[in-house]
């Protein structure tokens, strides 16, 4: 887990996602790439193929990216951490999707912004089902990952979090106390497979069933989290149709709009 991939991009939870990958690097002694993305924007009525990208991109929003871009590296060269730089511009998920392929994990936010041009509640929904590697994803207010702290652990015995658990376990090792949480339904291995397969790297994780699911397993979840404040949260993410999620939401895309805590996600 020693390759971390940044998403750059002047939004309001770039800071959040910054100092995260900065506390990953720095707790795995891994690498950063930093991804600068110029978003392309939505335009009506245009097909993209026939469109020139240097026309549909605003002069305002080139010259913000660019400035962002200038301030990030400034702040890299003083960090004293390993890390490159890629630009890129178009689609934020799809240029992610694109350059994960040597990642171990890609950092990303909660943060859900519906009325403003990055949807990034849409983004990781997106990234986490195609690109095959976990998101860490940080609400917009907080101030870093604390790498050493408690890590909670959401058990349904199902791939996804199976996944998952596999994937962060070097960061898993860093922490200071390991729990696993069941909630639900168990669809595969129990919790006590789960916790045998950590014992073999060296943590001692301990189960928890107490957690009661008094309306909907968000519902426990969330509560866990506020509960116990973990330092991050490591979910499995599942996939539905959009109509699905409209009428009936889902536990990934309520953790996503809701958690106080970062979210580690595995698909």
């Amino acid at each position: 887990m020693k390759n971390i991939l940044l998403l750059v991009h002047d939004d309001a939870g770039e800071e959040a996602r910054f100092q995260a990958a900065l506390d990953l690097v720095r707790a795995l002694s891994g690498h950063l790439t930093c991804l600068g993305i110029l978003e392309m924007p939505v335009l009506i009525g245009i097909d993209y193929m026939m469109a020139d990208a240097e026309v549909a991109l605003s002069a305002d929003v080139r010259d913000r990216e660019a400035k962002n871009r200038t301030r990030i590296k400034a702040r890299l060269a003083a960090e004293n951490v390993s890390w490159n730089w890629k630009d890129a511009t178009g689609d934020i998920a799809r240029l992610l999707e694109a350059e994960a392929g040597l990642a171990d994990v890609i950092v990303l936010n909660t943060v859900l912004a519906e009325y403003e041009p990055t949807d990034m509640r849409a983004i990781v929904s997106g990234v986490v089902m195609r690109a095959g590697k976990p998101i860490l994803a940080v609400p917009q207010e907080t101030h870093g990952l604390n790498t050493g702290g408690h890590a909670l652990i959401a058990w349904n015995g199902a791939p996804a979090i199976a996944n998952a658990l596999r994937a962060v376990t070097p960061l898993l090792a860093l922490a200071q106390g390991v729990t696993i949480v069941e909630i639900g339904k168990i669809s595969g291995p129990p919790a006590e497979e789960a916790a045998a397969y950590l014992s073999r790297h060296g943590i001692q994780a301990r189960i928890d069933r107490d957690v009661r699911l008094v309306s909907t397993v968000s519902d426990a979840l969330l509560a866990a989290c506020r509960d116990s404040r973990p330092s991050y949260c490591v979910i499995g993410a599942y996939g539905h149709s959009r109509l699905r999620e409209r009428l009936f939401g889902g536990v990934t895309q309520r953790m996503l709009a809701e958690s106080s805590v970062p979210l580690l996600m595995g698909h």
